[in-house]
């Protein structure tokens, strides 16, 4: 039976239908089919080696208080090139960008997906929400599909076909009418209509190419309100007037608030193309896209502005204003990432308050400038107190801009402070923020250090990322232990490493601006590796060693809403290798008798049951896979997550006689734990039940048990 949306659909648009068909007996199933199987010859980006396009794109977004000065709430329009080849895809160079009531565009609005450029896609995007593709290869198994009538569009006959997502409460997904020509199968034009977590209408048209028949997508119109979820539509983070819809009991569209994004698309061009610059970016501002006069809005606009366009510029710039919108922005992009901005200086809210087993309440307070301060140089430093250790640790360094492409830095630094035991540290995962720091509260074997260090940041393409190291390290023991190289024993020893980092996002998208380069898209799989070579002899140098480490991150996200996760990472190392340089596998049982004696909070990719100092190694390899359960809907507010996890850790080591006034065992078995979480309980929290066999299976059962909290923040 069709929905009552998708009859209003179909009697809306029949003014468009020249006839319904008299056949009573089409097997719809393999009429789609048929339409699905031909999205190799009809879907462009499939057909075409490279073709380009020009699309002037406007989105507004209105509510009651600026419809009362027949105003828009947010306005921006754009002009952009879009450029296609099958090497790398879509590149699109903004050529024009106009936001009203900002000195300076938010380019992160760029980076939000409206749309989906295809429905011939696996998943169809909308506000980076998706659906299941009505025309992808799982569309039957996704969707009914219900015939309408015969179509004459473009003085081609077609077929209107309906459709509508066999298990909406599963697999999100759109319903409408699809218009297909009824000579290729191709879409000819698309009305969709969602009634979910998002109130939406797509209306898309498509031009067709005779000599290379092929449809191309020629204008389309998209309508947003918001729809029962919890969740804020919104083009910026955090709760600011400007570029949010939010849900309003009154019906009227002018009255309460929705997005209208439209899109024309002109100048296609199918013929050979130059080579294109940076085509490694999937979006990149031109140099003086802010700037454009207004001759050139008058050559791409279809038709000119409104007066209520025009009222909102007058309206934005005293709200943006009055509001102190952009510092409100700014704030919060950086608050995202960590900081927390003052005038010029940006505080690292990793610095404030941790907590360990050796050092107790740690308090600090730490940052670094901004671009307020310089936009080529910057200055940075920190320090912290233990409450049970009472030892001051601090840090202080500067770096110069080379290049600003490239993201170039070049720094100097010096800090005395603590590093776990056994820890190896990736150079370009170095920022990983959060705050909240699960393992670091079970942590009881640290060691001391002072170094000196210069480092080269240098990003070789939007997805490469690399950095290069030089320090010079005095290491002193917190506990006991001593390293015998020969006839020499070493408590204390410095020292001097070179190390070269690079992590490679090959399927996530970047977007340059003024304002550096930017990742829009978290793509998977992540790549990191790094190599250090400690050089005896070299700024007094103790010890000759080399360290190698490498891991492969996946997630697959599925429509369902469930996600599995494989983290494979392989670590070595060869020479003079003390124990501060082995490697461990992320232990996070605290040394305790009992198993609530042991409940502390639970890591992310830490191994739960396994003890603090138990294993060292200098040769490992790990597996852990994660699979998370679509939450389980139990009212707005309270939607709890059920997390599978096994973990599995093989390594070794040679000359394990070296290690002295130390004792830990060999990995050579396998180590192999499994268990769930039941995340988000409450405010955040949940809980982990984890359990400990196979090789290393503990005699007495409940020691190989680990029952923690979790904690997740969602900012």
């Amino acid at each position: 039976m069709v929905k009552p949306v998708i009859f209003i659909l179909v009697v809306f648009f029949a003014g468009q239908i020249n006839g319904f068909s008299q056949q009573k007996n089409i097997d719809i199933d393999s009429l789609m089919q048929s339409a699905i199987d031909r999205g190799i010859v009809n879907n462009p980006q499939a057909v075409l080696k490279h073709y380009s396009y020009t699309t002037y794109e406007k989105t507004i977004i209105t509510d009651s208080i600026a419809s009362q000065t027949n105003s828009h709430s947010f306005f921006t329009e754009k002009v952009a090139l879009n450029n296609y080849n099958e090497a790398n895809g879509f590149k699109e160079e903004v050529l024009g960008i106009n936001m009203a009531g900002f000195k300076e565009p938010r380019y992160e609005v760029l980076g939000i997906t409206l749309q989906s450029r295809s429905f011939y896609d696996e998943d169809f995007v909308i506000f980076n929400y998706r659906y299941a593709g009505p025309l992808s290869k799982r569309g039957l198994k996704n969707y009914n599909y219900q015939f309408v009538g015969d179509t004459l569009i473009l003085n081609r006959p077609g077929f209107a076909v309906s459709f509508q997502p066999k298990r909406p409460e599963t697999i999100p997904g759109l319903e409408g009418i699809l218009y297909l020509d009824a000579a290729t199968m191709a879409l000819q034009k698309v009305h969709i209509s969602i009634n979910d977590e998002l109130l939406a209408r797509i209306e898309q048209e498509y031009e067709y190419i005779p000599e290379n028949e092929v449809y191309l997508p020629k204008s389309s119109k998209l309508y947003i309100e918001k729809g029962e979820s919890s969740k804020r539509l919104s083009l910026f983070r955090g709760k600011v007037s400007v570029g949010t819809i939010e849900k309003n009991p009154v019906k009227e569209a002018i009255q309460g608030r929705y997005l209208l994004s439209t899109s024309y698309n002109t100048n296609f061009n199918l013929s050979e193309s130059a080579a294109l610059e940076h085509s490694n970016l999937a979006i990149e501002v031109m140099e003086d896209a802010e700037e454009k006069p207004e001759s050139f809005w008058e050559k791409y606009r279809t038709q000119g502005l409104s007066q209520r366009d025009l009222n909102s510029f007058d309206y934005l710039d005293d709200v943006v204003k009055t509001e102190n919108i952009e510092r409100r922005l700014a704030m919060i992009n950086n608050f995202g990432i960590g900081y927390y901005t003052v005038d010029f200086f940006d505080f690292d809210l990793t610095y404030p308050l941790k907590f360990n087993n050796y050092e107790g309440l740690r308090l600090g307070l730490g940052g670094v400038t901004n671009a307020r301060f310089s936009e080529n140089f910057r200055l940075e430093g920190y320090t912290a107190y233990g409450f049970k250790d009472k030892v001051l640790k601090y840090g202080f360094g500067g770096g110069v801009l080379l290049n600003e492409s490239h993201g170039a830095w070049l720094s100097l630094s010096y800090s005395d402070d603590l590093q776990e035991t056994g820890s190896f540290n990736y150079l370009t995962d170095r920022r990983v923020y959060s705050l909240f720091e699960p393992r670091l509260v079970n942590i009881t074997q640290f060691f001391d250090f002072k170094t000196f260090r210069l480092n080269q940041e240098y990003q070789i393409t939007p997805k490469i990322l690399s950095e290069f190291q030089f320090a010079k390290t005095n290491v002193l023991q917190t506990q006991d232990y001593s390293f015998v190289l020969g006839d020499d024993t070493y408590s204390e020893y410095d020292i001097t490493e070179a190390t070269f980092g690079v992590r490679w996002s090959p399927s996530s998208k970047f977007m340059r601006s003024e304002k550096g380069t930017v990742e829009i898209y978290d793509g998977y799989p992540k790549i990191t590796a790094q190599i250090s070579k400690g050089i005896s002899g070299l700024l007094n140098g103790d010890f000759d060693f080399t360290r190698v480490g490498a891991k492969f991150f996946y997630q697959v996200e599925r429509l369902n809403k469930s996600t599995t996760e494989f983290l494979i990472e392989g670590k070595m190392a060869f020479g003079e290798v003390p124990l501060t340089h082995l490697f461990h596998a992320y232990p996070n049982a605290p040394t305790k008798e009992t198993i609530m004696q042991r409940f502390s909070v639970a890591g992310v990719n830490s191994f739960e049951t396994m003890y603090f100092g138990e294993f060292f190694s200098d040769r490992i390899a790990s597996l852990q896979i994660k699979h998370h359960l679509r939450p389980f809907n139990l009212g707005e507010k309270f939607q709890p997550e059920m997390v599978f996890i096994t973990r599995y850790a093989i390594g070794d080591i040679s000359n394990i006689e070296r290690h002295q006034d130390v004792t830990f065992g060999k990995l050579n078995k396998g180590f192999t734990e499994s268990g769930f979480e039941i995340n988000k309980i409450l405010f955040g929290f949940g809980t982990s039940l984890t359990y400990r066999y196979g090789a290393y299976s503990l005699p007495n059962f409940a020691d190989n048990i680990a029952f923690k909290f979790t904690f997740n923040l969602q900012l």
